[in-house]
């Protein structure tokens, strides 16, 4: 029986694209560089907000210092806009309801950066069963490095076998694969379906709660 459910967040949890966009848009604007469209940010998001805004900036503005620099904008701007536009996706917040009613263990595990995972967490979702909400720290890896994984596991240890990981991107399957759980992609997020294939995703989903039937309760 899978009992510790393990969530990506952008694109999984949350359609966070928009504030994350007007975010980086913000700070480019702010430092005089030209801004992207919204449907430009669904390939820059998933590794991390310091990657988000290197992919954002010309390619001649990529310095350490610049990159910094309009890192220090986004994280201050998103931090206080991140309610803005960001919804849950359909059928969310019922699927978190029904595992939590079941007694399922829940996790959240993002390269975004730790301050802003926990407040949205705990505002989209204050009673749900989240037994290790993890973001990006000085000193973690990004996924697709495993180890974040690793630490929501020692915050719930459980056998690997009672594990699902779920995601919107191929870096999600890489991450589950190199954690040696089974994982989940969900088509409804920011990447294409034919990169959750390319990644080898165990399973396939096009709606959340059709996580249930990989759960036998």
């Amino acid at each position: 029986m899978k009992s510790y459910i393990i969530f990506d967040l952008d694109g999984t949890l949350l359609n966070t694209i928009a504030d994350l966009a007007n975010a980086v848009n913000y700070a480019l604007t702010k430092l005089g560089y030209p801004t992207h469209a919204l449907s430009s940010y669904n390939l820059m998001v998933g590794n991390g907000a310091a990657k988000l805004v290197e992919r954002a900036l010309p390619d001649d503005a990529r310095s350490d210092e610049i990159i910094a620099k309009t890192l220090s904008i986004f994280k201050e701007y998103y931090t206080e806009h991140c309610f803005d536009e960001t919804v849950p996706y359909p059928e969310i917040p019922e699927l978190l309801e029904m595992l939590t009613a079941k007694g399922i263990n829940l996790a959240v595990t993002s390269n975004k950066y730790q301050e802003a995972v926990t407040k949205i967490i705990r505002h989209y979702f204050p009673s749900a069963n989240f037994r290790s909400i993890l973001g990006n720290t000085e000193g973690m890896p990004r996924k697709p490095d495993p180890s974040i994984l690793f630490q929501a596991l020692i915050e719930c240890p459980t056998p690997k076998k009672d594990v699902l990981y779920v995601g919107d991107s191929g870096v999600d399957m890489e991450t589950a694969r190199r954690a040696c759980v089974e994982s989940v992609g969900v088509t409804w997020g920011f990447r294409p379906e034919a990169e959750l294939k390319a990644a080898y995703a165990d399973h396939i989903v096009t709606s959340p709660l059709q996580i249930i039937k990989l759960i036998p309760l």
